[in-house]
């Protein structure tokens, strides 16, 4: 039951990065995709009736993870804790630059919000995936179960670590360039005009720089966990998200390359699920991995609440999963469709 608690986590963790991830990637590509005022809302009207709602599944994930492994949270929340106020301020800020940008006809007022936008996005897509760097690298876990990091230190990656290293750098650029091509490959599937032009030149752009980042990471990933290799193998899950990383890698090709923008932006949504499954897969049972010693490492099995608490959950989350999945299908359906450049397309935004 801990081995399936840990995927339903690993699983809410994956559908937000990959619903929000589209916003972080269109977010950074504002500027870029959109050259006037009219089509920066634009941008922002195609991801604006949707965002509020992916964060629910951030939320969840939180929830559950406090729920289900409350003693990892303990030590996470406190070592992570520079991090994780830096994700929330940016979070905070994306949000309010999305919902009061457009209130007011000015430039100036635009302009400022449209620029707090871009950076939050940046900066969103940065840390996170910095801190899946930190989760496959491991952290300066002591006997206790217990770390706490600088920001940086001496850029190693072994001993007392900061939260940046050259591992944790490269993950992060990663992260920041597949987001931004999955961005631009929704943008390419939601807008029309000039901005679904330029989208879709950016995103085979974007797509083919994730290649040798993607080969980079999966290189230097080997040099610092040389165990990972032999972990990943030996579970099944590993091999099926692998499964699903090459079927939408073809995919993808052959969606950027005929136009068809429906199949890139699925086979987007999936390589990253299966990226990111993979990874989920490759470093089970551990859940925190000790940079001073293995031994001090926290797994599934030692974090984990009661099995009576564990079944207490399995009773309530199907209800919250059934009514968020409800709920996606709703707001999906009601704001299906190409947004224009025109006001009358944007909505509120």
């Amino acid at each position: 039951m801990i081995a399936t608690w840990y995927a339903v986590v690993s699983f809410m963790l994956i559908v937000y990065i990959v619903l929000d991830g589209r916003n972080f990637g269109a977010g950074m590509l504002q500027w870029i995709v959109a050259k006037t005022s009219e089509e920066r809302r634009q941008v922002i009207a195609a991801i604006g009736p949707l965002w509020t709602w992916h964060e629910v599944w951030l939320l969840g994930f939180g929830g559950t993870l406090i729920a289900i492994f409350p003693r990892l949270m303990a030590s996470a929340f406190a070592g992570y804790y520079l991090a994780l106020f830096l994700i929330l301020w940016c979070l905070i800020l994306r949000g309010v630059s999305i919902e009061v940008g457009g209130h007011i006809n000015d430039r100036l007022w635009q302009t400022y919000w449209d620029f707090n936008f871009v950076l939050s996005s940046l900066l969103l897509a940065i840390l996170f995936g910095a801190a899946a760097g930190n989760v496959a690298r491991g952290v300066p876990l002591n006997a206790d179960g217990n770390f706490s990091m600088a920001f940086f230190t001496d850029f190693n990656v072994r001993g007392h670590v900061g939260l940046l290293d050259w591992y944790t750098v490269s993950i992060a650029i990663l992260a920041a360039v597949m987001l931004a091509a999955h961005g631009a490959t929704y943008l390419t599937l939601k807008t029309e005009g000039p901005v679904h032009d330029r989208s879709e030149k950016f995103a085979k752009y974007l797509w083919a720089a994730v290649v040798p980042l993607g080969l980079a990471v999966l290189v230097e990933s080997r040099i610092v966990r040389p165990d990972l290799p032999g972990l990943a193998w030996s579970n099944p899950f590993w091999w099926l998200g692998l499964i699903v990383t090459v079927a939408s890698i073809i995919a993808l090709v052959s969606g950027l390359a005929g136009r068809r923008e429906l199949r890139a932006f699925l086979a987007s949504n999936f390589l990253i699920v299966g990226l990111l499954a993979t990874g989920a897969a490759a470093i089970f049972p551990v859940m925190l991995h000790s940079t001073l010693a293995p031994e001090n490492s926290l797994t599934a099995y030692a974090v984990a609440v009661s099995p009576s608490s564990l079944r207490l959950a399995s009773f309530w989350w199907p209800i919250g999963f059934a009514l968020a999945v409800f709920y996606f299908i709703f707001i999906s359906q009601r704001y299906a469709g190409k947004v224009g450049v025109q006001r009358d397309t944007q909505g509120f935004y």
